[in-house]
């Protein structure tokens, strides 16, 4: 539904050149909830505006639903964008998109602010007032008709804005960190609604967002930028999967600090129906292991019960090759991690000897273990 190819953009100033976007290469497949995600700076609205040609790209392509939208776009002297042309514009109509500030005009009422879209669309007065109650019952907001958006709160204003962009018809919804100004609560009602209207209108949607917890409760696929490119994308259960995946990592943070070359980590990922088995205690039981959890974690991820766990295992890890076997054996993603070195012992002051007392406060105790 989405496709970008090469996809570049540079800003261009007096003193020197700002590459924003380079080469990116997405895909988004129809009816899809799509995240994309990046601390500031990383390309992330740069890219979303290029994918309805509010930016006009350096260069590459941007496809959505089989047409080439950079094709039909005018390009002025120096690739300075022009006004768009009318099949630029026939295009752009199947795409709506929800900003972070809602831009709602104060002087309309919720209704107005629906049907201002459906003016530029050239419905009658009577069309613009039947489809804008359509769609404000369909984000739960019928009852706010008339009410002007100063009486709304901040997540009955983005109600609004998702209402106005949905105005159109679209098939592609495009969400530039639209939950980021909402409390958490707000947050997740607002999600729940792009999954629902996702579900619901067949919608593909593209989100940029900076919060792991967006990717979580409401993503298929995840893309993860930095410094202007695509560092690693893929359905969240294929990046749950791989060993390594930076965005599993930040999906599903473990703690722990890995021991010393005398022990084995291992990180297990969870799916499915594995994640309400006691793994780890039958390992322990069945080769007589002191297993030592480091770190766990447990949540929902594009809707499938996902967790992680770091453990550790005594010895190294040729002694460990069997156990870790039997762990792959049970369906598990496992990644064993590199052992670190030991610290060198600090040298003990005659002043201040030795005392054995215990640790200061924020010290950390040693990992517990799983009984045998």
């Amino acid at each position: 539904m989405i496709t970008t190819t090469d996809l570049s953009k540079v800003y261009r100033t007096k003193d020197r050149d700002i590459t924003a976007l380079d080469g990116v290469n997405l895909h988004v497949a129809q009816g899809e909830m799509y995240g994309v995600i990046g601390q500031s700076g990383a390309g992330k609205s740069s890219l979303i505006r290029c994918v309805n040609l509010l930016e006009t790209p350096t260069s590459g392509s941007v496809t959505v639903d089989g047409r080439e939208l950079t094709a039909l776009a005018r390009r002025g002297s120096r690739g300075r964008p022009k006004r768009p042309t009318p099949q630029l514009r026939a295009a752009r109509s199947s795409i709506g998109m929800v900003f972070q500030h809602f831009n709602l005009l104060s002087s309309r009422t919720v209704r107005g602010n629906v049907e201002l879209p459906l003016e530029i669309l050239g419905l009658t007065r009577r069309e613009r007032s039947r489809k804008a109650l359509e769609l404000l019952d369909l984000v739960g907001l019928a009852d706010k008709a008339g009410v002007h958006p100063a009486r709304l709160s901040g997540g009955q204003k983005q109600r609004v804005g998702i209402a106005r962009a949905l105005a159109g018809e679209p098939k592609v919804l495009l969400s530039d960190e639209a939950t980021s100004a909402l409390d958490p609560e707000t947050t997740r009602s607002v999600l729940r609604l792009l999954r629902d209207l996702n579900q619901q209108l067949d919608l593909t949607v593209l989100l940029i967002t900076h919060e792991m917890d967006v990717v979580k409760s409401v993503c298929d696929s995840a893309a993860l930028m930095r410094d202007g490119r695509v560092v690693e994308s893929g359905t969240v259960p294929e990046l749950l999967a791989t060993p390594g995946s930076e965005l599993a990592r930040e999906l599903f943070p473990l703690g722990g600090e890995v021991g010393g070359p005398e022990r084995t980590a291992v990180d297990i990922t969870f799916h499915g129906d594995t994640a309400a088995e006691p793994v780890v205690s039958r390992l322990s039981r069945a080769y007589d292991l002191d297993v030592s959890i480091l770190g766990a974690a447990m949540d929902t991820a594009a809707g499938k019960q996902v967790g992680r766990m770091r453990i550790e295992l005594p010895g190294r890890y040729e002694d460990n090759v069997v156990p870790i076997g039997y762990l792959r054996e049970q369906g598990l993603q496992i990644e064993v991690l590199p052992a670190t070195e030991p610290a060198a012992a600090p040298a003990v002051s005659a002043a201040a000897p030795a005392t054995g007392l215990a640790p200061a406060a924020g010290a950390s105790e040693p990992a517990p273990e799983v009984a045998k």
